[in-house]
């Protein structure tokens, strides 16, 4: 039994049904597709609309102007992605059926360990029985105790559904992926955008010099960057919202937008009957076999799996895919056939420009004292890229140091801003996974013009700083 069907659910139900086993998915929700489907796809849609409709798509065509003449509201930016919305949960749905995955929709909760107790409104509650349950439930937006609840104060999931004009200002609270993928849209579409951020540094786990670059690119659009600061308190006004800081600078804002964190959706499972004790914020904690174990005895709850984001971190759609997959080979001892989860797992994040990394950054090589060395390639010196118009993107590449010359460098880390870097990243993923050299690149020919011959000029750059430093020692 699956309980959830966003990406973790919808994958681990079809990988078991896929080995003949019989598989039933419960699902709360009207629609299947769980949160990637609800507000995930609807946001890069979202980002996507934004990017063409703002003209920056078109920045370098001379005498075009598609800027925003009129006070639009948001709904109106949203009809693309209400369409593929409705496709993505119709895709769910298609491929339950085609794996013959019975679907139950209502409120799932815990009976005992193997008892699953179906609830929905007008109907008589159902009881279904398994030997391996999957809890893929997902989370939902966490609002602060000292936020208050107002028509112009949003969330991450409700901000789809705005339906006023679009505001002339907005401040986002929270920093973090989401926080900086929205205000980033948002600021794109004309509205006059702050970005509330309790760190110094934008995104910390970056490399650096991507964080960085994001945040002049974020600076470039107008977005205000109040770091670091923190919200100290929100108050409802006749003429707008009154936000006051840590540091004590009061500013009015149209709309507030919440990127405060995440809350696992495990309130309502009773997990309590099966032996379960959920950690802060309805966190599960798992094994290196995704099977739940009791916070406090470490000891493995018999038959009971968990992935995606009611485990926390990294909490990706990608991630949560592998995690369920990998745990239900797990459970039901189907190896080989998939024996660990992806060895590399990259980040995308849609911001504009987008980012993506995978692998080791710069610090995590120092810190770990690792001999490195970098190489870069740029947007605006690869052909593609100058016709796309993306005059700050690059590519940075980082391999491991060696002073024979007729020996490759180990490639360590990918980190990419610019157009498609979310894309982009997948030829360095492949080649960690390879655990491939610096040959790699010099041997590969790359079509012409694309931005994957980055990866030859960065290797190239990478292989001359080998030299500069063997030179100046």
């Amino acid at each position: 039994m699956v309980l959830g069907s966003g990406p973790a659910g919808e994958k681990g139900a079809a990988q078991t049904a896929y080995f003949g086993k019989n598989v039933a998915m419960v699902e709360r929700d009207l629609y299947l597709g769980g949160a990637a489907a609800g507000t995930t796809i609807p946001s890069k849609t979202l980002r996507e609309t934004s990017l063409t409709l703002s003209g920056i798509r078109a920045r370098r065509l001379h005498g075009v102007d598609l800027s925003l003449k009129r006070r639009a509201t948001a709904r109106d930016f949203l009809h693309h992605e209400r369409v593929v919305k409705n496709a993505e949960r119709t895709r769910v749905m298609n491929n339950m059926l085609l794996h013959n995955v019975d679907v139950f929709k209502g409120m799932g909760s815990f009976v005992d360990k193997r008892t699953i107790k179906v609830e929905a409104r007008g109907k008589a509650p159902e009881f279904l029985r398994g030997d391996i349950i999957l809890i893929a439930t997902g989370s939902n937006p966490r609002r602060p105790d000292n936020i208050p609840k107002d028509p112009c104060i949003y969330d991450s999931d409700s901000i789809l559904q705005i339906k006023s004009p679009m505001p002339k200002n907005m401040v986002v609270v929270g920093g973090g992926v989401i926080g900086c993928e929205y205000a980033c849209t948002f600021a794109a579409l004309g509205v006059d955008v702050s970005l509330v951020h309790n760190k110094e540094i934008l995104l910390p786990f970056l490399d650096r010099d991507i964080s960085f670059a994001l945040e002049n690119s974020m600076s470039k659009m107008g977005i205000k960057l109040l770091k670091p600061e923190s919200v100290e308190s929100c108050t409802v006004k006749a003429n707008g919202l009154e936000i006051k800081l840590s540091s004590g600078k009061v500013s009015k804002y149209e709309t507030v937008m919440l990127a405060t964190g995440r809350t696992s959706n495990t309130g309502e499972l009773n997990l309590g009957v099966a032996g379960i004790t959920p950690g802060k914020y309805g966190l599960l904690a798992v094994d290196q076999n995704y099977q739940v174990i009791h916070p406090e005895t470490k000891k493995p709850v018999p038959g009971i799996y968990a992935a995606g984001d009611v485990i926390g971190r990294p909490a990706l759609a990608s991630t949560s895919m592998e995690q369920a997959r990998f745990a239900m080979i797990k459970a039901f001892n189907l190896e080989p056939y998939k024996e660990h989860v992806a060895p590399i797992l990259p980040l995308g994040i849609y911001t504009i420009p987008e980012c993506s990394m995978a692998g080791k950054t710069e610090e995590e090589c120092r810190e770990e004292k690792i001999d490195y060395v970098v190489g870069k390639a740029t947007y605006n010196q690869n052909a593609r890229g100058m016709i796309i118009g993306d005059c700050d993107g690059f590519l940075k590449l980082i391999f491991e140091f060696n002073n024979d010359l007729s020996r490759p460098m180990k490639l360590l880390g990918i980190h990419v801003i610019g157009e498609i870097a979310s894309e982009l990243i997948h030829i360095g993923v492949s080649a960690l996974i390879m655990n491939a050299g610096s040959n790699l690149f010099i041997d590969t020919c790359f079509n012409y013009p694309t931005l994957g011959e980055l990866y030859k000029y960065a290797t190239y750059d990478a292989m001359g700083n080998r030299l500069k430093r063997l030179g100046s020692e």
